[in-house]
């Protein structure tokens, strides 16, 4: 549970008696209800949700960049950051996503009866080669730029030359850079506070947006595949890898990170945003600084086993709609685009979407009718991207501490 704010103050203490995931949930319960309640608030209950990304927003760029300059400069020789199996679990578990997400389309093949309009004002890339230098062209954004725009790529690669060049700084200067990462880790805790306030406004609003959940009802089928593809991913693929890895019971680690994280990150429907969340609760899993300070926004930005799921399924979603025969080795070419795509997918809400016409292309689908399908995938997002933002987000979790040995919450 998150360190009090105040420990002496008597409703302080009344308040952190309730464990923080309850509140959360509570604050969940509470938005449903006033959106069923009434309905019509466009004001005060959606700005709570908007202030909380926000902040979050805001706080998580210089919160990166300060702890991955920090965990590099103070870092010492024969210090492992087990970064190595970190990414490995990373490819393998998008891998076996995608051809997860595969075998669902075939088993439980979806259509879409009628096309959404096209999505106005998107430029999605033209080829893999296209991901690969946008993500080239992040990496040497200018590091200001980048803190303001939350880039990042280039967030992560300015943090690590920096870091290496305090590592041979003085002393002073290193702990000046500790008690930096300390305050801004400080004030992120603050924040995060706040998110039993914050997801009450978010379901809110959820709730009372024009159709609301019953945007979902023309599309339940290809909905309910790709959530219960992504659901086997959570709970079967990922404990599997860490068991692989571990040798132990993978499910109390994989509860805590669907709890403590995948809740919020399902809420704020941002990789980026709920990086204050995992760090914190990284923290709180013992898992050394070193480790998690790299992994867990590295894995913002390439770890997308969500992502591919989305791509590989709303693809033979539209393959299936136009009749088009495939065989099993484009179905793979297409799986091994989904992979490399979801690597470059930014951590907004919707990112994965704009990678569709991608993977269409390599069936000969026009970005016409690819724009189309991803204009039904943010019809569906509500729960699609929700529900890949709390997958992707969450396992930057498991696999940091599968790599370090940790399978246990520990107790309060």
């Amino acid at each position: 549970m998150l360190q009090p704010l105040s420990p002496g103050n008597p409703l302080v203490r009344i308040f952190n008696t309730v464990p923080f995931i309850l509140q959360v949930v509570l604050g969940l319960c509470i938005g449903i209800l006033l959106a069923l309640v009434y309905p019509y608030d466009t004001s005060v209950l959606p700005t709570f949700g908007t202030l909380f990304v926000s902040a979050l927003k805001a706080i998580a760029p210089l919160l990166v960049f300060v702890l991955v300059s920090a965990a590099i400069a103070r870092h010492s020789k024969g210090v492992r950051t087990n970064m190595k199996p970190i990414l490995a679990m990373y490819f393998i578990s998008m891998a076996l996503a995608s051809l997860l997400a595969l075998v669902m389309s075939y088993l439980f093949p979806s259509t879409f009866t009628e096309l959404a309009a096209a999505a106005d004002n998107v430029n999605p890339p033209q080829g893999i080669s296209d991901v690969l230098l946008n993500f080239v062209r992040q990496a040497v954004d200018n590091p200001v730029n980048a803190l303001l725009n939350g880039n990042y790529v280039a967030i992560l690669v300015w943090g690590i030359c920096f870091g290496l060049m305090f590592r041979v700084a003085h002393e002073p200067t290193k702990l000046v850079l500790d008690d930096l990462a300390q305050t801004v880790g400080g004030v992120v805790r603050i924040v995060i506070r706040f998110a039993p306030l914050g997801v009450m406004g978010l379901v809110y609003s959820s709730c009372t947006a024009d159709g609301g959940f019953s945007n979902l009802l023309n599309y339940v089928h290809v909905v309910v595949v790709l959530v219960v593809t992504m659901l086997i991913v959570a709970l079967v693929i990922n404990p599997v890898i860490v068991f692989a890895v571990t040798r132990k019971n993978p499910y109390p680690l994989i509860l805590a990170s669907l709890t403590n994280s995948a809740v919020t990150a399902f809420f704020t429907r941002s990789s980026a945003a709920n990086i204050p969340v995992n760090l914190e609760l990284c923290r709180r899993l013992n898992i050394p600084e070193s480790t998690y300070s790299i992994s867990i926004p590295l894995g913002c930005t390439i770890n997308m086993c969500g992502a591919a799921v989305t791509i590989v399924i709303m693809t033979m979603a539209g393959v299936n709609t136009l009749g088009i025969e495939t065989d099993f080795a484009s179905a793979f070419l297409m799986c091994i685009a989904a992979v490399l795509c979801a690597c470059g997918t930014s951590g907004i809400a919707g990112g994965s979407l704009m990678l569709i016409p991608l993977a269409c292309s390599i069936f000969g689908i026009s970005s016409d009718i690819a724009m189309q399908i991803v204009g039904i995938g943010f019809i569906i997002g509500v729960l699609q991207d929700s529900t890949e933002t709390a997958l992707n987000s969450s396992s930057d979790v498991v696999f940091t501490a599968a790599a370090c040995g940790i399978t246990n919450y520990p107790e309060k």
